[in-house]
């Protein structure tokens, strides 16, 4: 490890999604890169200088003068660094998923030579690079952890659709196998990031400093979730609550809402696994997880109450759910709650109309087989779901949103873009 450093680091970025694409496009300005992913078109649209996912705007990709686009292992043999930044998802039962992590690990094995490091960038619960990606490096490669090749961790903290909080000006924390790679992997990554690096002691204090991350906003916002549900019973406006509130100086600025997204509506599961697979069973984060998964499904139950008190009949009325992706301005659907709110009305026999000017419809249709229209109707519907604050949506104003509606409509805002008096229902 010694003779390694940094004039002769040549990068793999392994998944090129919300997380490895800005990766390998910051590392392609200085040194080296190919960036790698098992989906063709995607490698196809980036080698055309377009990122369908919009996280890097045409003009920055062409920036990387030494990036290079690969979906063959051949074209990483002769890498030294692989980082892998591949999806972490939960199945049907919300267990960890490492099918992606494994499946990477095992390509990575097969082009793995003495004097490589594998860093891991996706979120995971604490011990599983040394314990489920590691023996998968070894067994393909042949090779001996610490000895032939070595590992680190870094986790990422891209916010999809944040175009203020980027990946230089994120504190990145860093860690590796040995002390002598943690000290190269946070050079590494201190070559990149402006907002500068913290080293981790280990490997498993990274991955535990990642999953909690989250793990924490995913309770603040179950808490904020349960003040609404407590709030709306006693007929208060849980807004002005929270403005009341927020005048304090170390009150939190949460917000209710749908808890969805690759991070904050998963990682959490990962943490319960592991403490789970230890003998200690969660019960503060496992019942946050709980409340927050059935927002859907209360926010549904809400909009119906609301229809029928203006004697709407439940029964065939048609609602229109404005916005699909788990955040605004971003096209990124992963584990999006919204869902949960369309299957719900759908459960009460109500026609659902989906409409997402930033969703690619082939992709819904994939995922959860909703095909979102292409525009909505005026004097339509019996009820309108602001469900995300996309820019083209809240630039609508009430008066944009009332007039898809009938005459007597329901307009339901769960993300408090109007004033309390603009709309019907608040979360």
């Amino acid at each position: 490890m010694s003779s390694f450093s940094l004039e002769t680091t040549k990068i793999a970025v392994i998944g090129l999604g919300y997380v490895g694409l800005p990766l390998a496009v910051e590392f392609g300005k200085h040194r080296p890169v190919v960036g790698f992913d098992i989906n063709s078109k995607r490698i196809e649209a980036l080698r055309a200088g377009h990122d369908t996912t919009l996280e890097v705007e045409d003009d920055e990709l062409a920036t990387a003068e030494n990036l290079s686009f690969a979906d063959t292992l051949e074209d990483i043999a002769d890498c030294n660094v692989y980082i892998v930044t591949v999806p972490t998802p939960i199945d049907a039962h919300k267990r960890p998923d490492l099918t992606p992590l494994i499946k990477a690990s095992e390509a990575i094995g097969e082009v793995l030579k003495p004097g490589d490091i594998v860093v891991y960038e996706s979120t995971v619960y604490p011990g599983a690079t040394e314990e489920d990606c590691i023996p998968v490096l070894e067994a393909v490669s042949g090779l001996r952890f610490n000895e032939d090749f070595f590992a680190g961790y870094s986790p990422e903290r891209i916010n999809p659709g944040d175009k203020t909080h980027r990946l230089t000006t994120i504190t990145k924390v860093t860690s590796g196998s040995t002390a002598e790679v943690a000290d190269f992997v946070d050079t590494l990554y201190g070559s990149i990031i402006e907002a500068g690096t913290h080293k981790a002691a280990s490997i498993r204090v990274a991955e535990a400093a990642k999953v909690i991350e989250n793990t924490q906003r995913d309770l603040n916002i179950a808490l904020i979730n349960e003040l609404a549900v407590i709030f709306n019973q006693m007929d208060i406006d849980t807004e002005a609550v929270l403005k009341a509130a927020g005048t304090k100086w170390n009150f939190l600025p949460f917000r209710p809402g749908l808890v969805g997204g690759h991070c904050i509506g998963v990682d959490p599961y990962y943490l319960t696994h592991k403490a789970e697979s230890i003998g200690y069973h969660p019960q503060i984060i496992l019942a946050g997880r709980r409340l927050n998964d059935g927002m859907g499904g209360y926010v549904a139950g809400q909009l119906v109450k609301a229809l029928l008190r203006k004697r709407i009949h439940v029964q065939g009325a048609r609602v229109l759910v404005m916005g699909l992706t788990f955040k605004e301005n971003c096209p990124d659907l992963r584990n999006t709650r919204v869902v949960d709110v369309i299957a719900e009305l759908q459960d009460y026999g109500i026609e659902v109309d989906v409409f997402d000017p930033w969703v690619d419809v082939a992709e819904a249709e994939h995922e959860y087989g909703i095909t979102p229209i292409s525009q909505p109707d005026t004097d339509t519907y019996d009820g309108i779901v602001l469900a995300v604050a996309h820019q083209e949506f809240t630039e609508m104003g009430a008066a944009g949103m009332r007039s898809l509606g009938h005459e007597d409509h329901v307009l339901y805002d769960l993300k408090y873009v109007l004033p309390a008096d603009q709309s019907d229902l608040r979360l």
